[in-house]
C-alpha cells in the first residue's frame, strides 16, 4: 500500500507540474505574442506606405493619360510607371496578408513556418519593388518632361540611353555584390546583405519566436 500511495503521489505531482508548466508556457507565449505583433508593426506600416507610394504612381500615370499622349516613347514610359504602381500595391497587399495570417495560438512550429513564409514573401517583394529603380527613374523623367510638353526621347535620346546604360551597370553591380557576399570566406558581408533583405522587423520577430521555442524545449 505504501508503494501504491507513493506512485499515486508521484503521478499527482507530475500532473501538477504539467499543469503548472502548461500555464506558465501559455502566459509566456501570450506575452511574446504581443511582442511579436509589436515587432511586426513597423513592417505593417511600411507596407501601407508602399501602397500609398503605388497609388501615387498610378495617379501620376493617370495625369499623363488625361493629356492623351500620342508619342510612343511617352506612352511606353507611362505604362511602365502605371505598372510599377500597380505592382507596389499588389506586393504590399500580399505581404500584409501574410502578416495577418500569423496565428499566435498555433503551435510554435507552425508560427515559425508562417514567419518563414512572410520572410520569403517580403524578400521577393523587396527585390521586385527595388530592382526596377535602376531603370524606373528614366520613364519617370520622361513622364515629368511630358507634362511640360517635351518628348524627352525625341529631343534628348542620349539621356534615355545613358540612363538605361547606368541601370544595366547598377543591376549587374548589385548582382555581383550579392554573389561576392555569398562566398564562404565573407560571412560578415553575407550577413549584412541578408539583413538588408530581411529587415529589422522580421529579425526581431524571429528572435521572439526563437525565445518561445527555447522555452518550449525547456
Amino acid at each position: 500500500m505504501e508503494l501504491d500511495e507513493l506512485k499515486l503521489a508521484w503521478q499527482t505531482l507530475d500532473r501538477h507540474f504539467e499543469r503548472q508548466y502548461a500555464l506558465d508556457f501559455h502566459r509566456f507565449k501570450s506575452a511574446k505574442g504581443d511582442k511579436l505583433r509589436s515587432s511586426l508593426r513597423p513592417l505593417f506600416i511600411g507596407q501601407l506606405l508602399q501602397m500609398l507610394f503605388g497609388i501615387a504612381f498610378i495617379v501620376l500615370a493617370a495625369m499623363l493619360w488625361s493629356r492623351k499622349p500620342d508619342a510612343l516613347p511617352i506612352i511606353i514610359a507611362g505604362i511602365a510607371v502605371h505598372a510599377y504602381g500597380v505592382a507596389c500595391i499588389i506586393l504590399a497587399g500580399v505581404t500584409l496578408s501574410q502578416i495577418q495570417r500569423i496565428d499566435l495560438s498555433a503551435p510554435v512550429v507552425d508560427i515559425q513556418k508562417q514567419l518563414a513564409r512572410l520572410r520569403t514573401t517580403y524578400i521577393y517583394s523587396g527585390i521586385i519593388a527595388g530592382m526596377p529603380w535602376w531603370f524606373l527613374w528614366v520613364p519617370i523623367l520622361m513622364v515629368l518632361a511630358a507634362f511640360a510638353g517635351l518628348n524627352l526621347y525625341a529631343h534628348a535620346p542620349g539621356v534615355i540611353w545613358i540612363g538605361l546604360g547606368i541601370g544595366i551597370a547598377g543591376l549587374l553591380a548589385t548582382y555581383g555584390l550579392v554573389q561576392f557576399a555569398r562566398q564562404p570566406s565573407r560571412p560578415r558581408l553575407a550577413q549584412a546583405v541578408w539583413n538588408s533583405f530581411t529587415g529589422a522587423s522580421l529579425r526581431r520577430a524571429q528572435r521572439v519566436v526563437d525565445e518561445v521555442a527555447e522555452f518550449e524545449r525547456g
